[in-house]
């Protein structure tokens, strides 16, 4: 599946996922940040990459990490577009 279509796909799925947000939920959402810790394997995985040092396993963890960053950039927007057409709330 085409990266097009895969984002498609996930877009449609988070945005009946994101109606189920309360306002409380979407501000929550809104401000999630990712652990440092977290933050600084994805950047040692980055780094490995751009040197051509990935391993198989290394490869499939960025991946895992590529992809749950989208649904969260996605499901972050869509709870930003919640709670800016609640501006009195």
């Amino acid at each position: 599946m085409s990266d097009v279509i895969a984002s498609g796909v996930l877009d449609g799925l988070l945005e009946s996922l994101s109606r189920c947000l309360d306002l409380e939920s979407a501000r929550r959402v809104a401000e999630f940040r990712i652990a440092a810790s977290v933050q600084e394997r994805v950047d040692a995985l980055a780094e490995r990459a751009n040197e051509g040092l990935f391993s198989d396993v290394e490869r499939a963890e960025y991946e895992a990490f590529v992809n749950a960053s989208d649904l969260i950039a996605i499901l972050k927007l869509k709870a930003l577009r919640t709670l800016e057409s609640n501006p009195g709330a």
